[in-house]
């Protein structure tokens, strides 16, 4: 992210933390159409606090209370749809309860999705999580995939561990054997998993690569699954490690935090972890 932008003083509004962001990692807005609204509540609102999380989860918004914070940067939605809309929830009592409390807490949500990812040159939802994992010095740059990591060789069962460690997890799912060799390994954070609208996409990127192993966000059992677990059963030295969406993503909005504390330095900057949501019984 850009290292040179101006200190700007206090009483900025939502709109002018907006700007500012998207003028200093974009260069300025680059979509017309964009997932990257305000979700709730007023761009003129005057920011007392700014807290960045995977997702505004009814958990998240009472810490940003608690912090004395009212704007939240979230990566992913507000309201359940990838396009936040809500017209078919206007009279649902879990919108009306959520939606009842932000209001009270005159919170506001604004969405920095796409602009985080495709954005600039730079994807800061990987970038944050590389800078998690320590895995830039691992990076393939002369590779066709910007995901391509060539790894001190280890097991799938020595990741699942390191990635249980690093990322929080209860617990990980993996396709193939603990056992097996890993040297040539690729990701694909939250639904790149699943092909970004080609279903076909992680396969090719694992036969391409010539991949030991693929980590993943999202995954559909017939795609991916199934392509990894036949070529696991035929003998072939292939695995999979599965993340799910939030674990893959969260550390961009963690890395995102400290950011904007260097270039707001008048506001309060608090990272709250989304966390997963699923227990494990």
């Amino acid at each position: 992210m850009c290292e040179n932008s101006t200190r700007i003083k206090n009483n900025m509004k939502v709109q002018d933390i907006i700007d500012k962001i998207l003028l200093d990692i974009c260069n300025g807005p680059k979509f017309e159409k964009t997932c990257d609204v305000i979700t709730v509540g007023s761009p003129d609102n005057i920011v007392t606090g700014i807290v960045t999380t995977f997702m505004p989860t009814f958990h998240v918004i009472q810490e940003t209370v608690r912090l004395g914070a009212n704007f939240i940067i979230s990566h992913e939605p507000t309201w359940f749809t990838g396009r936040d809309t809500t017209d078919w929830c206007q009279q649902d009592s879990v919108y009306l309860a959520k939606r009842r409390y932000l209001d009270e807490h005159n919170i506001t949500i604004w969405r920095f999705h796409d602009h985080m990812h495709i954005g600039s040159d730079t994807d800061y939802i990987y970038d944050g999580l590389l800078k998690e994992l320590g895995w830039h010095k691992y990076l393939q740059p002369d590779e066709k995939e910007p995901w391509i990591y060539e790894l001190p060789e280890t097991t799938v069962g020595e990741l699942a561990k390191f990635f249980k460690n690093k990322l929080e997890m209860e617990t990980i799912q993996i396709i193939g054997s603990p056992e097996m060799h890993v040297k040539r390994a690729g990701i694909l954070v939250g639904g790149g998993s699943l092909g970004l609208g080609t279903e076909e996409m992680p396969m090719k990127v694992m036969e391409r690569n010539r991949l030991d192993l693929l980590i993943v966000g999202d995954i559909t059992e017939w795609t991916v699954c199934a392509y990894i677990n036949d070529a696991y059963q035929m003998g072939f030295n292939r695995a999979m490690l599965t993340l799910g969406h939030e674990r893959s993503e969260e550390a961009g909005m963690k890395h995102l935090a400290p950011w904007l504390a260097e270039h707001i330095p008048a506001i309060p900057v608090t990272f709250v972890d989304a966390k997963e949501p699923f227990r494990y019984l």
